[in-house]
């Protein structure tokens, strides 16, 4: 007769129902980004009602494009480690 800490059984967390969302807010936000500057100083002024200038809205457009990419990266990454853990 087996001890319980001696048995094989595997406990797992349980799998977040949204883990999609995770994937979709950084891929979204990436596609909805503007090529250019002047898009983006518009899209600041629509949203907030201050006006940046186009070197600031270049930079600002570079960070949202650069923490997306990281973003997705971190993500990929840990599903790569959770599926070589699987098999």
């Amino acid at each position: 007769m087996r001890a319980c800490c001696q048995s094989r059984i595997q406990v797992r967390r349980p799998a977040s129902r949204l883990g999609w969302v995770g994937w979709l807010v950084p891929g979204v936000v990436l596609a909805l980004v503007p090529k250019c500057p002047a898009c983006v100083v518009g899209y600041v002024a629509l949203a907030t009602g201050i006006g940046i200038s186009l070197p600031m809205a270049a930079f600002l457009r570079s960070v949202l494009v650069g923490v997306c990419l990281v973003a997705l990266g971190v993500l990929l990454a840990r599903a790569m480690r959770a599926k070589r853990g699987r098999a």
